[in-house]
């Protein structure tokens, strides 16, 4: 993963444990098969298309109620 993805992403969901979270689920669908929310000129691993995801507003999160 990118590291100036990682900060950026933790400036949208800033708590890391659920942009771990977040990241991992979404990895999961593109490797199942799912297109990515986002395009690139570069060839991006999908830790890398899930954070960029997170970055452009594509993917948003519910915390649920505690």
């Amino acid at each position: 993963m990118r590291d100036d993805y990682i900060r950026e992403a933790l400036n949208t969901i800033q708590d890391p444990n659920v942009l771990i979270n977040v990241v991992s689920r979404r990895v999961k669908q593109l490797r199942r098969g799912n297109r990515p929310l986002v395009e690139s000129l570069e060839k991006l691993a999908p830790e890398d298309v899930a954070l960029r995801e997170i970055i452009d507003g594509k993917i948003s999160y519910d915390a649920g109620e505690n």
